[in-house]
């Protein structure tokens, strides 16, 4: 079993969900944490960690090659479970330069790192080290309305610079499995939500909109269809894939439900209304306002994750109702936390850029 996990991105939204699983649930890992600490992710994610005596913070971009060579030797790591992406569509579409550093660029250093270190040093053996890559399902395109789910199998199609450079990601960790034989497992999941998220995403930036009487901007016409996943789940999936799953295999993981964004934004008006049950802004889906659509909005994702479930026995504990219950409270309880992520980061300013010329929330 691992001893010495080097996480990227750890301070992120799934990243430091990750940490928190990762030290709840095995009692002997010590993590080390990596992270650039950009716009989404924040050392407030990281507060109260259990055991932190575990976990060592490093502060420092995947694709310095030297800090990342450094982190491997110094801590003995035998798997690097790697989170660390640009990840936000609309700043893709606005700005796809640092998506292609951070995702393509930043990938291939881990990889070459591992390589160096495991394969041609061989510091550790092969058989006892993994690189787990974490991947998204918009890699696999757009699906109509009767199209069968996004499988293991089915071919990429990306259609946002986002999803092009975590193509490109995906692709050379599997270029570095059949090429060098390093040991890499892949997990594409589909759109998560819980704690900690950065609120420009559509859960949190809804709920907080909501409780604050501002406009809740609806993309197009509110139809598009996306497989929910509560982050503890995927985290749960992506430690049982890493220890447990087949070398140079990939694993789909969604939360077995796909409901319209619409859908979504209702269930958390609905669960407000009865949390939040002195608010001046019920009921809270008169808010909605719908907007101008994101350029090529993918109108619909599904995944199969039959693959995961029979190999591993994995499935998801949260129903979309129970996860978004339990996110709507968290976030009600935590009005500490959203005021240190907005002054630590630009999130009114990119809120500006973002809906200014779509006629909705500014």
């Amino acid at each position: 079993m691992p001893k010495n996990v080097l996480v990227t991105g750890g301070a992120g939204f799934i990243g430091s969900n990750f940490v928190r699983y990762l030290l709840a649930h095995d009692q002997q890992v010590k993590i080390i944490n990596l992270d650039a600490l950009t716009y989404a992710g924040s050392l407030a994610n990281l507060a109260d960690l259990p055991d932190p005596a575990r976990h060592t913070f490093v502060k420092g971009d995947i694709c310095d090659r030297a800090l990342v060579d450094g982190l491997l030797r110094e801590h003995n790591i035998d798997t690097i479970v790697h989170f660390a992406a640009e990840s936000h569509v609309d700043r893709s579409i606005l700005g796809p330069g640092q998506f292609v550093q951070t995702n393509i660029v930043g990938t291939f250093t881990l990889l070459d790192a591992a390589r160096q270190a495991w394969l041609v040093e061989k510091l550790l053996p092969v058989d006892q080290v993994r690189f787990h890559h974490v991947s998204t399902d918009e890699v696999f395109g757009s699906l109509e309305k009767d199209d069968p789910a996004f499988s293991e199998t089915t071919p990429y199609s990306p259609r946002s610079p986002y999803s092009a450079s975590k193509a490109a990601s995906d692709h050379l960790a599997r270029a570095y499995y059949h090429t060098y034989g390093l040991p890499v497992s892949i997990t594409n999941c589909s759109n998560n939500y819980g704690p900690y998220q950065f609120p420009e995403k559509l859960v949190p930036l809804m709920i907080l909109n909501a409780l604050n009487g501002k406009p809740l901007p609806i993309y197009g016409d509110g139809q598009q269809v996306r497989d929910w996943l509560y982050v503890e789940d995927h985290c749960d999936a992506i430690w049982q894939v890493a220890t447990r799953g087949e070398v140079g295999e990939t694993y789909n993981i969604g939360g077995g439900n796909q409901p319209p964004n619409l859908e979504v934004v209702d269930t958390i008006c609905d669960i407000l209304d009865e949390l939040a049950a002195n608010s001046p802004h019920k009921p809270h889906r008169q808010l909605k306002q719908y907007v101008t659509d994101r350029p090529g909005h993918d109108r619909r994702y599904a995944m199969d994750i039959r693959k995961i479930e029979s190999e591993l026995g994995w499935q998801p504990r949260q129903t979309l109702s129970t996860g978004m219950l339990k996110t709507v409270q968290w976030y009600l309880d935590h009005a500490d936390w959203l005021a240190e992520i907005r002054q630590d980061s630009d999130l009114t300013g990119w809120m500006e850029r973002n809906y200014s010329n779509r006629g909705g929330e500014k």
